[in-house]
């Protein structure tokens, strides 16, 4: 369970960090339990300081820096002064009261009347030691004060006390003492932030609204105490079922290390905020976990007891562009979804709805496509570009309609690989692959096949005992078989991907870096990483016969695979003068729709006849 953090508002992204104050480092959440137990965790704070004197603050940031903060933001201009606290929302604020544009009295007097910013701790600097001053500031709201030329001890007790007594106010007031989630005030600040945020940035938000209609009866047939048990276990599963990547965006980086999400809103309701989710209908992916976690049984003093989630779902800006709307879209929404049994979500939007019923029906689909042997391989020539002898084939998947029609992978691929369905779609191709490779072999044909692996493929833990069974159950030689993989999947993390390698390559089987230059493009893992075929994107074949450039491309990829020893495979080769110049170029291999398209096992029967039965290895 989450215990929440102390931060009154939102988090600043590194987008935001990098444009506001002096030095900013990005915004990283704290959380009250560790704050009560290690002066550490007050590291994660945000300090602002508002000073004329350059120097002054760059002392104190040292201090502070030497006790373990590590995010500040350094405001010289007091002008601009409330503008940062709006965006910046830090956790303390030191204060110098003599400065030339703004004074300090006037910023605290902005400041304690600001809604966002009431409850602001403010530390005053100041050389004064006049009574009259310290009573007016008081007066105006000052937290406590610290006397220039400042010492260093005093500094970082009075921050650390400051925040510790924050971070006790902050989670009685904005944290749910039952599930310790946030609660509903710091969703509507929260939510209030991020559309700010998301309006400035033209970046989209999604509100889920999730309710459970049956909790109220479960309470009142078996005591409010058996509620709120339930209550508790309902919070642990769906917090359970949050990634990073719902609330921050996929593809995106963040520094923070815990970012609220998941809110308490009412008895029986919660909400999700996932601010900068590109694509809208990946909210499908966050409510379909849920709905899965919550069908086991409760615990209700012993006693089995099944409740269903209704989710609603409402967007930025496509449903409504302020806080108050945009929660009511989500509960209508939430409603709309109660006419469905046994949990469901709804979009507010009929357009995204009908989309993620198709979505749906097109999971089903496919789910008993797998289980029902719909699925087939077609298989594209390597051929060997000074011979034009096939060395070799890919093999990618189909999926056989009952009416004959294919629907090519463009179309469920992305589908499987959002679901569960990769992993048993992956072993089918593998399992299929490795059939016919058998086939092919008792025909005497030794044929290199090339299998694609998804990025869940290759993070499983059964990826390499998997491949080694397959290729023992067939009687196949491993180094006929080889996984081509994507810049983007052996790069995500490059240490175990290195150990995944080297597992593979001690079976036997070859390894091949797909669509080469479209990923990190990263020269170095050609030397880092164990490969032994590298296939140039079909991007840059288009205009590689009319561009310089491309074709210098192209060619310092050959020249660079060669040196390493790669064999090289270029990909969309379509007509003769692309071909021409690979020639000179000394590619190996080609693929492409000059030669032929993918086709089925029968149409590729005949090019294989009168093929040389040995591969070199």
């Amino acid at each position: 369970m989450p215990n929440g953090n102390n931060s009154e508002a939102g988090m600043l992204s590194q987008d935001t960090s990098e444009s506001l104050g002096k030095h900013v480092a990005p915004r990283t959440n704290i959380l009250p339990n560790d704050l009560r137990t290690s002066s550490d965790s007050f590291a994660q704070a945000i300090i602002m300081m508002v000073d004329d004197e350059d120097t002054t603050m760059d002392v104190m940031q040292v201090y502070l820096e030497d006790a373990g903060y590590q995010h500040f933001v350094l405001i010289e201009h007091s002008s601009q002064a409330i503008a940062k606290l709006e965006e910046m929302r830090p956790d303390i604020l030191l204060l110098d009261l003599m400065m030339p544009e703004v004074s300090g009295f006037e910023i605290l007097e902005q400041i304690r009347v600001h809604p966002l910013l009431a409850h602001l701790p403010v530390i005053i600097l100041t050389s004064s030691s006049d009574a009259t001053t310290k009573l007016k500031v008081l007066d105006l709201g000052a937290t406590d004060f610290l006397s220039k030329p400042v010492d260093p001890s005093e500094l970082t007790l009075r921050v650390r006390n400051t925040l510790a007594a924050r971070a006790y106010q902050n989670q009685m007031a904005y944290y749910d003492s039952l599930t310790k989630l946030p609660n509903q005030s710091l969703f509507h600040d929260r939510l209030t932030w991020f559309l700010q945020r998301s309006e400035r940035l033209q970046e989209k938000l999604v509100v889920l609204y999730i309710t459970f209609d049956q909790l109220k009866h479960v309470s009142n047939t078996m005591a409010p105490q058996v509620g709120d048990q339930i209550i508790i276990q309902i919070a642990e599963r769906m917090h359970s079922c949050i990634r990073n990547s719902d609330m921050i965006g996929h593809g995106r980086t963040t520094n923070t290390r815990e970012i609220d999400s998941l809110f308490r809103v009412g008895r029986d309701e919660f909400s999700l905020l996932c601010p900068n989710m590109d694509i809208v209908e990946h909210a499908t992916k966050i409510a379909s976990r849920i709905l899965k976690v919550m069908e086991k049984p409760f615990n209700a003093n012993g006693t089995d007891v099944y409740l269903w989630p209704n989710i609603g779902i409402a967007s930025f800006p496509a449903d409504a562009k302020e806080m108050t709307s945009l929660i009511q879209c989500a509960a209508s929404a939430s409603d709309q979804a109660k006419l469905q049994d046994k949990g469901a979500f709804c979009f507010y939007s009929s357009d995204l709805n009908a989309k993620s019923l198709d979505r749906l029906e097109l999971e089903a689909d496919l789910r008993c496509a797998i289980g029902n042997n719909q699925l087939v391989l077609h298989y594209q020539p390597k051929v060997d570009v000074m011979t034009g002898q096939i060395k070799g084939v890919e093999a990618l998947v189909r999926w056989q309609l009952p009416d004959g029609s294919l629907r090519f992978p463009d179309q469920f691929i992305p589908l499987a690989e959002d679901t569960d369905l990769i992993h048993p779609l992956g072993e089918w191709v593998l399992q299929e692959a490795c059939a016919q490779m058998a086939r092919w072999k008792a025909q005497g044909l030794k044929l290199q096949v090339a299998v694609n692996l998804s990025m869940k493929q290759f993070r499983s833990n059964n990826l390499v005992p998997y491949v080694s069974q397959v290729i023992l159950n067939h009687g196949l030689d491993a180094q006929y078989l080889t996984l081509e993989l994507t810049e983007s999947l052996v790069m995500d993390n490059p240490e175990q991907a290195v150990k995944t390698l080297k597992q593979l390559i001690a079976l036997g089987v070859k390894l091949s870096i797909d669509d080469f230059g479209t990923g990190y493009s990263s020269l170095s893992y050609l030397k880092r990483f164990p490969l032994h075929e590298l296939k140039i994107d079909r991007s840059f074949l288009q205009d590689m016969t009319t561009d310089s450039e491309d074709r210098a491309l192209v060619s310092a990829m050959i020249y660079l695979a060669h040196e390493f020893n790669l064999n090289v495979v270029a990909e969309g080769v379509e007509n003769q003068e692309q071909l021409d110049m690979l020639v000179s170029l000394a590619c190996d291999q080609y693929q492409g729709y000059f030669f032929s398209r993918p086709i089925c096992e029968q149409d590729l029967a005949p090019m294989l006849s009168g093929l040389v039965t040995e591969v070199q290895a």
